[in-house]
This record gives C-alpha cells, structure tokens and sequence, in this order.
C-alpha cells in the first residue's frame, strides 16, 4: 500500500480531499462518525478504503491536533 493516507487531485472530485487510491472523500467518514455509524459500517459502505488508512488518518488527525495546541498555547503566552 502506498504510503500516502490522503491525495488531493484537481482531477479527482475537483481536489476534494480522499482517501489514497480511491475516490472516497475523508469528508465521508467523519459525517459517518458524526452520524453514530461505526468504522466498520463505513469499511462495509467503502470497500475500497482499507482499515489501516483510516486508523492512519486518525494518527494523522491526533499530531496535527497537538501541533496545533502546542502553537496555540505559545502564541497566547
């Protein structure tokens, strides 16, 4: 599997954010989440997204999350 989590592509859903080799917005799976729906019910609606890229985009979220905090804290100090 290609390294990548995310692929942006002006080609691709006019540069909509999806997952890697697929054209699945990420957007999907948070309004999936957002719903009450399970990760495994959005694989099963997905198939071509694999389980390892969400729990990746989530790894992904988290840093970006406390990057972001960390910036936060140091611009109000």
């Amino acid at each position: 599997m290609d390294a990548r989590i995310i692929n942006i592509d002006p080609e691709i859903l006019g540069g909509t954010p999806v997952f890697n080799g697929t054209r699945v917005p990420i957007k999907n799976l948070f309004d999936y989440l957002e719903s009450g729906e399970s990760i495994d019910y959005f694989l099963d609606d997905f198939s071509g997204v694999q389980r390892e890229q969400v729990i990746q985009l989530f790894e992904m979220s988290q840093r970006l999350i406390e990057t972001s905090s960390n910036i936060i804290h140091e611009n109000l100090a």
